[in-house]
């Protein structure tokens, strides 16, 4: 009896053995792994080691095979590759955080309200703001300085769009940048009363004329870090930013290399003749957070504030068509400078004027090769122009949310006919395959879950149209996620490290409470991210009983 039992001990001795376990820093298991790989394989578990994904597969398999001093039990929830946010300007959120936010107001009158509240609580010597809307106003006129002149006499104030290509400045900020009716500047609108005096409206280039005091290095640390919090409580684990001067980006590059920011950036360099002769000198730099290898311009501006370059005019402004920010040249001479330096040009273009103009000076340089230069918001495009994506090979870079948020007044600027190739993300997809989803943070609301709602649904937060908006053109559910994940890391030649959950990629992934591939429309709204994680390590963790 002794040797049998000796002789069983010796057996299982031997079997376990020959299935010696393997190492894992983290198992996750009881899960749903959306892996986003090619086949869009679903997982049950998943194991991560040193940063990288090591093998997904069934909760008894990895959990079988592999040993980690930490194994999670996720209880059905969903796991997706780390979100990208394929076009954010992260550095102007952060600055944004200390300034006054005028999102949401639904009068001219509302904003003098919370500009007055800020200023009694806070007493700056610059005021700034960000966020109105004059489309959301009754009237949906551009507001005038009369109102600031007299509330802020001697305070410069400056308050900015909703998104970025016009402000409001009073008398005093003005003066203090030395801005008169006879100050000019090419490619932007300094607003005139019928007298000829400055209303305080600069529209596109003339926004550069008043600058706001630049932030203490330790006050962007603070603000940075408190930004970045609100970036991984909706999973995002890289960001495309849309467009940073060098002193900028050097700042990112130290604030993650002495480990207090966690967020992979993709960094485009603004159209700034320092910024660009630094970084061209240099040559794309790259580290395992940084990656600087595009170049950001601006063709034209912004569709709200009737900047956006069209072909035909306004519908509701005949005879005006909107400005070019730049010359024809100076984008030439950008895409021959950059074609054969291993640069991608990074071009913001909204009206269908200009996305034509630099999809055929892309044309001249890419010769369809594998570029990936990119338009940036490819908002309105002319029928027959779609097809060049695909033919100079040129990646489409779209945010969802703008057409939620623009369908209330878009057909008043572009008429039905003209609406119908905007915001067409569907048929950019079938052109090109692939699109890069992002939010355009702060002109939209950082939220990931209302990308991918405007993305697949079509509606606004309040559920309006019933119809959902020209849904001809919403993406399918994996299709979303693909455009936040493997396709966003695409668009930055980053997708052999990223985008998806596979050996060898860096552990970036996010365990949310839904399942978004599946759970009914009206839910995506109400999903939670849970844990994020970037290169293994837990970022970002659900408080208890949190609303959001």
């Amino acid at each position: 009896m002794i040797r049998k039992i000796v002789a069983f001990s010796l057996l299982l001795c031997t079997l376990n053995a020959c299935r010696e376990h393997k190492s894992a820093d983290l198992i996750l298991y009881n899960a749903k792994v959306y892996t986003v790989d090619s086949a869009f394989t679903i997982a049950e578990a998943m194991a991560v080691k040193d940063g990288k994904i090591v093998e997904t597969g069934t909760t008894h398999n990895i959990r079988y095979n592999y040993r980690a001093p930490e194994s999670i039990d996720l209880q059905g929830a969903a796991i997706y590759p780390g979100f990208i946010d394929a076009h954010c300007h992260f550095v102007g959120y952060a600055k944004g955080l200390k300034e006054v936010g005028l999102w949401g107001t639904r009068s001219f009158g509302e904003v003098l309200e919370k500009v007055e509240d800020f200023q009694q609580r806070n007493q700056v010597d610059f005021i700034v703001g960000r966020g109105w809307d004059q489309n959301d106003w009754e009237g949906k006129e551009f507001p005038d300085n009369k109102r600031l002149n007299e509330l802020f006499p001697e305070t410069p104030v400056l308050l900015t769009r909703v998104d970025g290509h016009a402000v409001l400045v009073n008398q005093a900020a003005l003066d203090y940048a030395g801005v008169t009716n006879k100050t000019k500047v090419e490619g932007g609108i300094l607003e005139t009363d019928e007298e000829g005096e400055l209303t305080g409206i600069l529209i596109d280039n003339a926004v550069e004329l008043v600058t706001k005091p630049k932030l203490k290095v330790l006050e962007m640390r603070e603000l940075l870090m408190e930004a970045e919090q609100n970036c991984l409580a909706f999973g995002l684990t890289t960001l495309d930013e849309a467009g940073l001067e060098k002193e900028d980006i050097l700042l990112l590059d130290s604030l993650q290399q002495s480990g207090d920011l966690k967020l992979r950036i993709y960094a485009m360099v603004s159209d700034e003749p320092a910024s660009q002769q630094y970084f061209l000198e240099k040559g794309p730099y790259k580290t395992d957070r940084l990656n600087v290898r595009g170049m950001k311009f601006y063709a034209d501006g912004a569709l709200g504030s009737r900047g956006a370059c069209l072909i035909q005019s306004y519908s509701d402004q005949p005879g005006h068509h909107g400005l070019l920010l730049d010359s024809l040249e100076h984008f030439q001479k950008a895409a021959a400078e950059l074609s054969g330096k291993g640069w991608q040009m990074n071009t913001h273009a909204i009206g269908d004027s200009a996305n034509r103009l630099i999809l055929n000076i892309y044309g001249e340089y890419t010769k369809g090769a594998d570029k990936r230069w990119r338009i940036e918001h490819a908002q309105v495009v002319h029928p027959d122009d779609f097809e060049l994506f695909q033919k100079f090979n040129v990646v489409p870079s779209v945010q969802p949310t703008h057409a939620t948020s623009d369908m209330y007044w878009a057909e008043e600027r572009l008429g039905a006919q003209r609406l119908k190739d905007a915001y067409a993300y569907k048929k950019l997809l079938k052109e090109y395959g692939k699109v890069a989803l992002g939010t355009d943070f702060p002109v939209e609301d950082i939220s990931t879950f209302k990308t991918f709602y405007a993305a697949t649904i079509r509606k606004d937060t309040e559920g309006y149209p019933a119809s959902g908006f020209q849904v001809e053109n919403a993406l399918s559910r994996e299709e979303a996620l693909k455009g936040m994940t493997i396709w966003a890391a695409y668009a930055n030649f980053e997708e052999n490290e990223k985008g998806s959950l596979e050996k060898g990629k860096l552990a970036d992934f996010v365990v949310v409470n839904k399942d978004l591939m599946q759970c009914p429309a009206d839910s995506v709204l109400k999903a939670r991210v849970l844990k994020t994680y970037i290169n293994g390590e837990q970022v970002y963790q659900l408080p208890e009983k949190s609303t959001h």
